[in-house]
């Protein structure tokens, strides 16, 4: 038995915390336990407390022998949504105060109307700073950095007075071109200091040093909003397993595509808003080039949301814009999109008479009907049970017992009577709408983007991804389907496996002339070299000079008054005229690739804004998978009648661990594993690969293949 040392990854969920434990073998163990609401960090803990009773250690033990901990988490996005984040003050240039509420100006081309307002079709948020305490300062700079108002400071002392003494806990500073020149932000920020030496203060030219002031200054408030909350909450649960004897690194899953140390995740908390899930798609980019797999469609179904994601060419994709609550923030990210669709979504009829699924969730509490828990509505676990897909006696490894009674007394109440069905009808209503709600974000996140899904494979994980990907595919007319090894673990897995990462990025504009022969030549090389040194050199120094680091840079470009950019590889090389040439050329070709042949508008001129780099330190802790079967098949454990489509079918259940590898399976079949369901529909095959991975094709891929 392993007694370390341990890499342990997390994942936080809204009703499960997943745990991955690798030991010095590379040899993976899963765990999952119900997430515990009021304080977040006992479910870590005891998630920890069954790792030590496995490995046959006591809690301290465990503790003391974990060597690197690696959390992904949604306190950032849950404080968000529940606005229970830190009354939030905002220092801000004269004239500017109501930047955050006028947003964007909404425009559209004469005759068009609506339908060339693309970027203005959004919805104001909920205010997370109100109007009293935005406080306007005399200062000004122009677009070149150059000084025409000097800061006042004694208008900063006393706006840091004032907003201290009104109960604010942070305070934002976005001054206008801070971007260029961030002098006046940076003395702002000592004068608040001197006045209030442990405010969280958030400066955008630190935070977000892009063009847009709109964008900038809403990244530096939601910053300091989250900050103190992520602040303490990662410093308690650094407190508790420090308690327990852990001593080894601790890191916090970012947004953009790896982990950052847990001591700055507070003052970086906007880039903590998808923590979670960019460890799933990060896992997923990870296996997909070890099967050779290009292009992927991520889909993490736990038991309050189902989160999808595009892996291109084998990388995730990533935006430099995103949107929090109704904000446009610029903070980079790894574009996953989510609706309320897990198997604690829970099932109603509207007003209409229509059957409808989530976006409420039963949570962990009070759970799904069939948990017993007290609660008493329909979800989508209570329609999988019902439908003979799970094994009540065998949810979480047996772990929690599952009542199919109360799940059919729920479907029966509050949807098979008021609708004239049959419970059994009912349930499986519960379960197709669901499934099309998944299928139509997948459509949506592919096709929106200028993707074909049946281009991609569909990576099925989280608790209940298994159990609804088969069916999610085949709605989106996708052939192969992937469940990981690690699908009821996988973003924690990711977490753990993750490089450790940090991006930066900078906005330094540059324009070409309308109808330039080459754009290049009206481009500063110079320049935009220099800005590409002077953030890989940030970049190092955040990174302590790993002698592992690597580096990877990217420029964003549009055409002359577009709103939207597109990212553009660079190769790290000191760049000349003609290499700007081919990245114009290759930013014409992404955009009729996305856009359609003919597109682009070369003669209307380009525009360069953000440059950004990414470092990344490769993570010592990659493990393969579970270690597969070897043998006999001793993994049927027999047949059930399952609900599949209109009909009740006899359908082999396997014990998924057990499977050997190079097994084949025909459908309809169910692999029960400890921690999810993997159904293989009717018209599919499947096979369990020599690292435990379930590929599930359609009857026509596997005869084509």
């Amino acid at each position: 038995m392993s007694k370390g040392p341990f890499s342990i990854g997390t994942d936080i969920g809204g009703t499960f915390t997943d745990m991955v434990v690798i030991d010095e073998q590379q040899l993976l163990r899963q765990f999952k336990v119900p997430t515990t609401p009021g304080d977040r960090s006992l479910a870590v803990l005891e998630g920890f407390k069954l790792a030590a009773a496995e490995y046959g250690l006591s809690l301290e033990e465990f503790t003391k022998s974990v060597a690197y901990f690696a959390h992904g988490t949604t306190a950032a996005t849950n404080a968000y949504i529940e606005r229970k984040g830190e009354r939030t003050g905002l220092l801000i240039t004269r004239g500017f105060a109501d930047t955050l509420f006028v947003q964007r100006a909404m425009g559209s081309w004469t005759g068009v109307g609506d339908r060339s307002s693309h970027y203005s079709q959004r919805r104001n948020p909920d205010p997370i700073v109100s109007r009293r305490d935005i406080v306007e300062i005399d200062e000004r700079l122009d677009y070149s950095g150059a000084e025409i108002v000097p800061l006042d400071g004694e208008q900063v002392r006393a706006a840091a007075r004032k907003l201290r003494a009104a109960g604010c806990g942070a305070i934002s500073i976005s001054f206008l071109w801070a971007f260029v020149r961030p002098d006046h932000e940076i003395e702002a920020a000592r004068i608040v200091r001197e006045e209030w030496p442990d405010v969280f203060l958030t400066r955008s030219s630190e935070i977000a040093p892009v063009i847009g002031e709109y964008e900038r200054t809403a990244t530096t408030v939601v910053n300091s909003y989250l900050g103190p909350i992520i602040a303490r909450y990662v410093e308690l649960l650094e407190d508790r397993l420090r308690a327990n004897g852990f001593a080894g690194d601790f890191t916090v899953m970012d947004s953009a595509g790896g982990v950052v140390d847990a001591v700055e995740a507070g003052s970086r908390a906007v880039e903590l808003m998808v923590s979670g899930p960019a460890g799933g798609v990060l896992a997923s980019a990870a296996l997909a080039r070890k099967l050779g797999i290009a292009n992927v469609i991520t889909g993490d179904m736990g038991g309050t949301s189902f989160d999808s994601g595009l892996i291109v060419d084998g990388e995730p994709l990533v935006s430099t814009m995103s949107i929090a609550g109704s904000y446009h923030v610029a903070s980079p990210r790894i574009r996953v999109t989510a609706i309320g669709a897990g198997g604690g979504s829970i099932a109603s009829i509207d007003d209409g008479g229509a059957l409808i699924v989530g976006p409420e969730s039963a949570g962990a509490v009070p759970g799904p009907a069939c948990y017993g828990t007290g609660g008493t509505r329909p979800t989508v676990t209570d329609a999988d049970v019902v439908l003979g897909i799970i094994d009540p006696k065998y949810f979480l490894g047996g772990g929690i017992p599952l009542y199919r009674d109360l799940a059919e007394a729920a479907i029966r109440t509050h949807i098979a009577e008021p609708l004239g069905l049959s419970v059994l009808d009912a349930a499986a209503g519960i379960r197709a709408v669901a499934e099309n709600q998944m299928a139509d974000l997948v459509r949506t996140v592919t096709i929106q983007q200028g993707y074909d899904p049946r281009d991609f494979a569909f990576f099925a994980y989280g608790g209940a991804g298994p159990t609804h990907g088969y069916a999610i595919a085949q709605e989106a007319r996708i052939d192969t389907v992937v469940v990981p090894a690690t699908a009821t673990v996988h973003s924690g897995f990711g977490a753990v496996s993750s490089d450790r990462f940090r991006s930066f990025q900078q906005s330094d504009p540059q324009r070409t002339p309308p109808n330039a022969h080459d754009p290049a030549e009206h481009l500063d090389v110079d320049r935009i070299n220099r800005t590409f040194a002077e953030l890989e050199e940030r970049c190092r120094a955040a990174m302590h000079a790993h002698p592992a680091l690597t580096t990877k840079r990217t420029l964003y470009f549009r055409f002359r008054r577009q709103a939207h950019e597109l990212a553009v590889p660079v190769a790290n090389v000191t760049l000349e005229t003609a290499d700007l040439s081919a990245l114009v050329n290759d930013f014409f070709a992404r955009y009729e690739r996305i856009y359609g042949a003919g597109t682009s508008l070369a003669e209307a001129g380009i525009e360069i804004n953000t440059f950004r780099i990414e470092g990344r330190v490769p993570s010592p802790t990659v493990s393969e998978g579970r270690a597969p079967s070897s043998g006999g098949d001793g993994s049927l454990l027999g047949e059930r009648e399952v609900r599949f489509e209109d009909a009740m079918v006899r359908t082999a259940i396997h014990r998924g661990e057990l499977v050997p590898a190079g097994t084949k399976l025909a459908g309809p079949a169910i692999l029960e594993f400890f921690g999810t369901t993997v159904v293989v529909g009717p018209r599919q095959h499947a096979v369990v690969d020599e690292h435990g991975n379930v590929i599930i094709r359609s009857m026509q891929e596997t005869m084509n293949a």
